[in-house]
C-alpha cells in the first residue's frame, strides 16, 4: 500500500467525518505495522505518522472554522513538536493566540478537541496566549522544554513567530539556567528508578539510559547550539562521528522497542512488563526456544541503555564545561601519566591509552589509591571509550595488565570507586572475554532482578562493603570474617566468577569453576589459592541450598555439609560469598530469617569441624543440657519441678533436640498455664526470634492440621517459611511455624492478638478449611512452572521420606498440599518453604499412616495426587 493514498490532505475538510477519519487512521496504522514488520527504517515510520497527523489536524482545523481565525495558530509540542509520533504516542497540542478570544472562539476549539477524542487519539492540549505561555514556561521547566521544541502545524505564522521570539535564549531560560534545570530534572527522574537501568520491567522512556536521557542531551544542545538533531550536534564538535553513530544506533533500537510495545498493547504505555515482553520480542523478530526470544531482546536492551547512560554522562560533563565554564583550574600532578583536575582524574597525554593499553589499569589503580578522586574527566573518558573499542585483544592477554589487575584487586580501596567505574565503563568486558559474554545477560524470571554482569558487580560491591564499619550492624559475622581474611582478593575473584558461565548452557557452577581456575593460574596465584577460588565458584550455591532446603537441626545434614566444606577457611569464604550473592540477587530477597538460617548453619558446621567429623555429637548429652537450661529459665515461674517433669515426659526426645532452651521454656510456660487441654493453644513470639515471627500451636492432633494452619495464614496474607511438626506421646500437636509478612518482615505487632484468636478458632472448627481462591498475579501468569515431585534418597537409612516439590507460586498452595497429605493419611514432620521468584521449591519430611517411610507405591501415588491437585488449581 502506498502511504500517499492515506494522506488526509487529499480530502476536503467536509469529507473529514468521524467515520472517515477513523478509517484513515486505521489504514495508516495497518500500513505502518506492515512496514515495521518488513523492516523499514524506524525513523521514517515515526516521522511519517507525524506528517500524516499534521495533515489530518490541518483538515480538521479548517473543518471547525478555525482556519479563518486571524492570529490563531495550532502548534505541536513535546515529542510531536519534534516530528516524532509512535503508534500510540500522546499528541500534544498548543492552541496559540496573541490575545484572548470570545466565547464563540472557545466553543469552536472545544468541538475541534472533542472530535480528536472521538477518534480515540491521546490528545494533550492547552489554549494560551503568547504571554501566558511565557509566564507558565518561566516557572515550569517542563512547559519551557515543550515551548522550545514547538512546531507550527497550521494557522498564523506571525503568532507562532512571536512565541519563538519570546522564548529565544536571550529572553527566556538562558542556556546556563536551562542546562542546570534539565540536569537536576534528570537526576530526580533517575532517583525515582533508584539510579538503576536494570529493572525486570523497565520503563524504556524514563528509566536511566532510556529515551528520555537521549532527549535530555538533545534539549540541552538545542538550547545552547540551536542544534535540532543529533547530526547537528556532531557538526558542533560535541559528538564525534563514532559517538553520533552509537547514539543513533541506540535511539533506533529503543524506538523499535517502543514502536513494537505500542503496537502490542494498543496504548501509550512505555513499561515493558512481563506480560508484554514475549509479544514485543516476537514483533522485533527475536526467535528461539522457550524464553530465549525475551532474553535475547532484554540483553540487547540492557546493553543499549548502558551505552546511552555512558554517552549521556560524557556529554553532560562536556556541556557543563562549555555552558557553565566548569573547567577545573586546580590541576595537580599525580604521576607523570595522570593529573587531578579538580576531583576528576585526567590524562597528561591524550594518546597514552592507544600507545600503552596497560595504562588503563594504572588509571583505575590511581582511582583506588586516591580517595579524593570522584570520577574521570570527560576527555579522558572519551579516550578510554575509544581505546576500549579499538583494542584487538583482551587486556588479560598482556602480562603487565594481569599484574596490575591483581594489584588493583588487592588494594583495600578498589571497591570504593575503581571497580564500580570499571564495570560502568565496560573495562571489565575489555579485560577478559568471559565478562564480555555476560554483559546484559538476563534470565526471564521474578527471582533475578538484574542481568548477570550487574548482579556480579553488586556481589563484588557487597564483598568490599563487608570490610566497612557500616556493615557491622547489618552483617556482623561477614564483617568479622572479612576483616580477618588474609587474602580477601580470593573472595573477590570467587565473586567475579561465580555466575560467569551463565547463558552458555550446562552447569554454570562447573563451567565457571574451570574458568576461575585457569584465570587464577594465569594471574600468578599459587595452586592452593587457585583451587580455593575454583571450589568457591563450584559450590557457591551449596550453603544457601543447605540452609533453606535441608533440616539444619539434623546432625547428619550438618555432618554432610561439613564434609563438603572440609575446613574453617572454606567455611569462612563460602559464608561471605553466600551472603553477598543473596543480597545482590534482588532488593527484597535478604531478610533476617535467611540471615538466621545461614548463621545457624555456619556455627553448627564450625562446631562440627572443631569437634572433628569422626566425633559425632552426643545427642543424649545435648537433650540433658537443653532441659537443664530450660528448667533454669522456668525457675522464676510458679511451677513445680514435678509439673515440668510430668509435662516433659509426654514429649518425644526429638523435641528437645530440635528446640532451643528458650523455646522449650516458652512452650512449657504456656502449656502449663493452658486450662482447657481440648482447645487449641496458639502463641506467637512477641520478640521475633530466628529472623521471623515464631508461631507455636499446641492442640489435640487432627488430620490436615498443617493444611488448616496454611489456609488460615493465607487468609491473613502471611507466608510460612519453616514448619517443625511434632506430636507428643499422647497425641498432641507441638507444631512450630516461622511466618513472615509479604515484605519479609516479622508479623506486625498490632496483628498478633487477632491472629492468635483467629487461628485458634480455625483449628477448633469442625468445618473444612477455606482455601482462598484467587487468580495468580499479572506477573505470575506469564510463567509456566511444571509441577515436579522428587523423593530424595538419603545417604543412610532414615525413618522418614524427604520430598521436594517444585511448582508455580500461587495463592493457597500450601493449604492444597496439606489437604493432599491428609487425604492420603500421611504424617508431616517438617517443612522448608522456599520461594524463588515465581516458583516454589519446598521440602517436606513425611511418613505414612504406620509412621514409616513411604513405599515406592505410596510415593508414586503422592506424586500423582499432587500433580493432579496443582493442575486443577492452575485451571482456576
Amino acid at each position: 500500500m502506498d502511504a500517499n493514498l492515506l494522506a488526509p490532505a487529499l480530502l476536503s475538510p467536509d469529507e473529514l467525518t468521524i467515520s472517515r477519519c477513523k478509517e484513515i487512521l486505521s489504514r495508516l496504522q495497518s500500513w505502518l505495522e506492515q512496514r515495521f514488520e518488513a523492516g523499514d527504517d524506524i525513523n521514517e515510520l515515526v516521522c511519517l505518522r507525524s506528517q500524516h497527523m499534521d495533515q489530518l489536524l490541518t483538515g480538521l482545523w479548517a473543518r471547525h472554522g478555525l482556519a479563518q481565525q486571524n492570529e490563531l495558530a495550532l502548534v505541536a509540542v513535546g515529542g510531536y513538536g519534534r516530528g516524532e509520533l509512535h503508534p500510540c504516542s500522546d499528541i500534544d497540542l498548543l492552541v496559540l493566540s496573541r490575545h484572548r478570544h470570545h466565547e464563540a472562539f472557545n466553543e469552536r476549539i472545544g468541538h475541534f478537541v472533542t472530535q480528536l477524542w472521538d477518534l480515540h487519539l491521546e490528545v494533550g492540549h492547552s489554549v494560551r496566549t503568547v504571554a501566558e505561555c511565557v509566564t507558565q514556561g518561566e516557572h515550569d521547566i517542563t512547559v519551557a522544554t515543550n515551548l522550545i521544541e514547538a512546531r507550527l502545524i497550521t494557522g498564523c505564522y506571525d503568532t507562532f513567530a512571536d512565541l519563538s521570539q519570546a522564548t529565544a535564549p536571550d529572553r527566556f531560560w538562558p542556556s546556563q539556567a536551562f542546562f542546570e534545570a534539565k540536569r537536576s530534572e534528570q537526576e530526580q527522574r533517575h532517583r525515582q528508578f533508584h539510579d538503576s537501568s536494570y529493572k525486570l520491567e523497565p520503563d524504556i522512556k524514563n528509566s536511566p539510559g532510556g529515551l528520555r536521557d537521549i532527549q535530555t542531551i538533545s534539549w540541552v544542545a538545542r538550547r545552547h547550539f540551536g542544534a535540532t538533531t543529533l547530526g547537528e550536534m556532531a557538526s558542533h564538535g560535541f559528538l564525534s562521528d563514532a559517538e553520533f553513530d552509537e547514539l543513533q544506533d541506540c535511539q533506533n533500537f529503543l524506538w523499535k522497542l517502543r514502536f513494537a510495545l505500542h503496537t502490542v498493547t494498543g496504548r501509550a504505555d512505555n513499561r515493558l512488563l512481563f506480560d508484554r515482553q514475549r509479544a514485543v520480542a516476537m514483533a522485533l523478530g527475536y526467535a528461539g526456544e522457550g524464553n530465549q526470544p525475551i532474553e535475547y531482546m532484554m540483553k540487547r536492551y540492557y546493553q543499549t541503555v548502558r551505552r546511552v547512560a555512558e554517552l549521556n554522562e560524557l556529554l553532560l560533563q562536556l556541556f557543563d564545561e562549555a555552558i557553565l565554564g566548569h573547567i577545573a583550574m586546580d590541576v595537580k600532578t599525580l604521576t607523570p601519566e595522570f593529573r587531578l583536575r579538580g576531583r576528576l582524574i585526567d590524562l597528561a597525554d591524550p594518546e597514552l591509552f592507544m600507545h600503552e593499553p596497560a595504562a588503563i589499569l594504572r588509571l583505575f589503580y590511581q582511582i583506588a589509591a586516591c580517595p579524593q578522586i570522584t570520577g574521570i574527566y570527560s576527555s579522558t573518558l572519551r579516550e578510554l571509550r575509544e581505546a576500549r573499542r579499538t583494542q584487538h585483544i583482551f587486556l588479560c592477554e598482556r602480562a603487565d595488565c594481569r599484574r596490575l589487575f591483581m594489584m588493583l584487586l588487592r588494594h583495600p580501596g578498589s571497591g570504593r570507586l575503581a571497580l564500580p567505574l570499571m564495570h560502568r565503563y565496560g573495562v571489565l568486558a575489555a579485560y577478559f572475554p568471559q565478562w564480555s559474554k555476560i554483559v546484559g545477560q538476563m534470565q526471564f524470571d521474578m527471582f533475578h532482578a538484574y542481568p548477570v554482569d550487574e548482579h556480579t558487580y553488586r556481589v563484588l560491591k557487597n564483598i568490599n562493603g563487608f570490610r566497612e564499619p557500616g556493615s557491622q550492624r547489618r552483617h556482623p559475622l561477614c564483617h568479622n570474617i572479612s576483616n580477618r581474611l588474609r587474602k580477601p582478593e580470593l573472595l573477590l575473584l570467587a565473586g567475579l566468577f561465580h555466575d560467569i558461565a551463565k547463558g552458555r548452557g550446562g552447569d554454570h557452577s562447573t563451567l565457571g569453576a574451570d574458568d576461575a581456575l585457569a584465570f587464577c593460574m594465569a594471574h600468578g596465584l599459587d595452586r592452593s589459592d587457585a583451587r580455593l577460588v575454583s571450589w568457591l565458584v563450584r559450590q557457591h550455591l551449596l550453603m544457601s541450598v543447605t540452609a533453606q532446603r535441608r533440616d539444619i537441626h539434623d546432625p547428619d545434614v550438618i555432618r554432610e555439609f561439613a564434609t563438603q566444606v572440609r575446613d574453617e577457611l572454606h567455611l569462612d569464604f563460602l559464608y561471605c560469598l553466600t551472603v553477598a550473592d543473596i543480597c545482590a540477587t534482588n532488593d527484597t530477597l535478604w531478610n533476617d530469617w535467611k540471615g538466621s538460617l545461614l548463621r545457624d548453619l555456619y556455627f553448627s558446621t564450625q562446631k562440627a569441624l572443631r569437634r572433628g567429623l569422626e566425633n559425632p555429637p552426643d545427642l543424649r548429652l545435648r537433650i540433658r543440657e537443653n532441659q537443664q537450661q530450660a528448667r533454669r529459665l522456668l525457675d522464676h515461674l510458679d511451677t513445680s519441678y514435678e509439673q515440668v517433669k510430668s509435662l516433659w515426659t509426654r514429649f518425644p526426645a526429638d523435641y528437645f533436640l530440635r528446640h532451643t532452651p528458650e523455646q522449650i521454656a516458652w512452650h512449657s510456660r504456656h502449656i502449663l498455664a493452658h486450662a482447657k487441654e481440648e482447645h487449641p493453644l496458639v502463641q506467637i513470639s512477641q520478640q521475633p526470634g530466628r529472623g521471623g515471627s515464631e508461631l507455636f500451636i499446641y492442640s489435640p492432633d487432627s488430620p490436615n492440621l498443617f493444611g488448616r494452619v496454611a489456609a488460615a495464614l493465607d487468609q491473613k496474607n502471611l507466608n510460612i517459611h519453616d514448619a517443625q511438626i511434632m506430636t507428643s506421646k499422647d497425641g498432641y500437636a507441638l507444631d512450630t511455624f516461622i511466618v513472615l509478612e509479604p515484605d519479609g518482615q516479622p508479623v506486625s505487632g498490632d496483628r498478633l492478638t487477632d491472629l492468635c484468636r483467629d487461628l485458634a478458632d480455625a483449628l477448633a472448627s469442625s468445618l473444612a478449611p477455606v482455601i482462598r481462591a484467587r487468580p495468580p498475579s499479572r506477573r505470575h501468569r506469564e510463567f509456566y512452572v511444571p509441577t515436579q515431585v522428587h523423593f530424595l534418597q538419603p545417604a543412610r537409612p532414615s525413618k522418614r521420606t524427604l520430598m521436594e516439590l517444585v511448582a508455580l507460586d500461587t495463592p493457597g498452595l500450601l493449604a492444597r498440599i496439606g489437604a493432599v497429605f491428609s487425604r492420603l493419611s500421611l504424617n508431616l514432620h517438617a517443612a522448608k518453604i522456599t520461594t524463588i521468584g515465581e516458583r516454589v521449591e519446598d521440602f517436606f519430611s513425611l511418613t505414612n499412616a504406620q509412621n514409616c517411610p513411604l513405599t515406592e507405591q505410596e510415593q508414586q501415588q503422592l506424586r500423582e495426587k499432587l500433580v493432579d491437585e496443582l493442575k486443577q488449581r492452575d485451571k482456576m
